[in-house]
């Protein structure tokens, strides 16, 4: 009879527990893709990032609110700093979290907490001032001449163990305040993390990290995986005889690449140690952001040595389970390139930062709609002086109205997106027994900016809802249709809509077949028309 009790005894502890862990914000698998659960439901995140110094006080944030809302905002990303979390050690003040967090319940609109701690672009600007003005006790990284960095070292336990402390007090916090509302629904741990100017850190702890060998963990992880590693890395290791043991230069060789490597494993095990932690407490996603590399540029002193980019990011998996996401920052124009080296293995993507420039509305709908990502987010997404009128806010109308059908069609091959511009007029996409042809607007030469030298960026998103059915969704674009399965038929526009959804039911504003299709010969959303449409299709001889 006791066995039996204590067996009920641990039955009730694992449920209980298992009950919790599913209420929290959490990724989860959806057919070949994971969606966001918010509040036990799948969220698709409209986001935006504040630009540094927007959320320092309650007080600077209260005319951005209404900004948000009038960009149909879902999430904003929010920094948190370490230096007015913990201005004297071991003393935390969460005050100002605590504002924001009612603030943004107030106006309905979900937070990702970015937690500046070590390192803020690479650098530790954001570390208290208990931290900035000891360096004997929490050690700076050098450069390649010996000069200290305004960086703290990777290597120093106590810098890692003060980093970490803060982090748990702020993730106690967020469970202990905001579990049930989960208005805060993910963690950035540090940010745009990375070595300057030099390729490592040469600090004596690094030092003596560099001459020891490879981490026979990793050594080990590379092996199983190598069939999928980075090509960066298979050639360095190529190169120098694919050994299994042996000192960093040992393996890779003499070179940036190799300190590169060493950093990015350095950097991750902190990192992770960081995550890890916060998890044991409130296990809500988590991700790390890079800044993305030019081509031809050095590390350290042409982008932010070891951050979590393509070209290392094996050893960041390796080093770092606790993350969940790793996510490139975009100040970079080669959006598709980068986003297929972030999701060449199937990984989830999100875009934390992306320049808030003209191309974004386009961006936002092509991440979401052909990778599937979890969200979207400009950077300084304040900054503007009339949000209504930001194209941005009107294509996040259509995908507020779309997300459940977004969200609903996750990993099921149902979803499609196009990016085009004036060097990529025209792309096909397939979905069922149709491939969609889709071309810019401007391809038909009917509007007299078709003459400019460029084009404006355009996309839309296509969800295949039924065997003939589809919404399409954007601006800018011009789609024909052919059969897949017998290109002898023709395809036609049986029926298009234009309208919206309210309380999820979709209704009826115009009626189209006319002038708007070109008499049944294409669907078409003009560029600066925002547009939902419905669209049935048939197929004649």
């Amino acid at each position: 009879m006791i066995k039996f009790f204590r067996l009920l005894l641990v039955m009730l502890v694992i449920h209980t527990t298992s009950f919790a862990q599913k209420g929290i914000p959490r990724l989860q698998t959806k057919g070949t893709t994971q969606e966001l659960i918010v509040n036990d439901k799948p969220f698709l995140m409209l986001g935006g990032e504040l630009g540094n110094s927007s959320a320092s006080t309650v007080e600077s944030m209260n005319p951005i609110w209404e900004k948000l809302k009038a960009m149909h905002l879902n999430t904003v990303l929010v920094p948190v700093y370490w230096e007015l979390l913990e201005p004297e050690e071991g003393k935390f003040d969460y005050t100002l979290l605590q504002d924001l967090i009612l603030d943004a319940r107030k106006n309905h609109i979900k937070m990702v907490f970015l937690w500046f701690g070590a390192w803020k672009n690479s650098m530790s600007s954001h570390a208290p001032a208990w931290v900035k003005r000891n360096e004997e006790r929490f050690p700076r990284a050098k450069d390649d001449k010996n000069q200290s960095q305004e960086i703290l070292t990777p290597f120093s336990e106590n810098n890692l163990q003060a980093d970490l402390k803060a982090y748990e007090k702020l993730l106690t916090f967020l469970r202990d305040f905001d579990k049930t509302e989960q208005t805060v629904i993910m963690i950035q741990v540090e940010n745009e993390i990375g070595m300057l100017p030099s390729a490592r850190d040469y600090h004596p702890l690094a030092n003596a990290a560099f001459k020891k060998d490879v981490p026979s963990f990793l050594m080990n992880y590379l092996q199983k995986n190598q069939a999928t590693l980075a090509p960066e890395i298979v050639t360095a290791w190529n190169k120098n005889g694919l050994k299994t043991k042996g000192s960093w230069e040992e393996i890779f060789g003499k070179s940036l690449q190799t300190d590169e490597l060493f950093m990015a494993w350095y950097f991750a095990k902190y990192t992770n140690a960081i995550a890890e932690a916060g998890k044991k407490i409130y296990p809500i996603p988590t991700y790390v952001n890079a800044a993305l590399n030019r081509p031809g540029r050095e590390p350290g002193s042409g982008y932010p040595s070891a951050g979590p980019l393509p070209h290392v990011i094996d050893l960041w998996k390796a080093a770092a389970p606790a993350i969940d996401l790793f996510a490139p920052d975009f100040y970079n124009p080669d959006f598709k390139y980068w986003n297929d080296r972030y999701t060449r293995y199937g990984e989830t993507l999100f875009i934390p930062e992306h320049a808030f420039d003209p191309t974004v509305l386009a961006k936002s709908f092509y991440a979401i709609g052909h990778y599937e990502a979890l969200g979207f987010s400009p950077f300084s997404i304040e900054s503007t002086e009339k949000p209504q009128n930001e194209p941005l806010g009107k294509g996040y109308a259509l995908l507020e109205q779309l997300s459940p059908l977004i969200l609903a069609n996750r990993g099921k091959g149902k979803i499609a997106s196009v990016l085009l511009d004036k060097d990529h007029k025209e792309t096909v996409v397939n979905l069922g027994k149709y491939a969609l042809t889709c071309k810019h607007d401007y391809t038909l030469g009917w509007s007299p900016e078709a003459k400019n030298a460029e084009w404006p960026m355009t996309s839309v998103i296509i969800i295949q809802t039924n065997e003939n059915e589809f919404y399409v969704a954007g601006s800018g674009v011009v789609i024909t249709c052919k059969s897949l399965e017998n290109p002898a038929l023709n395809v036609g526009l049986l029926k298009v809509d234009e309208g919206y959804f309210t309380n999820n039911q979709w209704k009826v504003h115009r009626h189209y077949n006319g002038d708007q299709t070109h008499q049944g010969r294409h669907i078409r959303i003009s560029v600066g028309d925002f547009e939902i449409q419905r669209v049935e299709l048939y197929q004649y001889k």
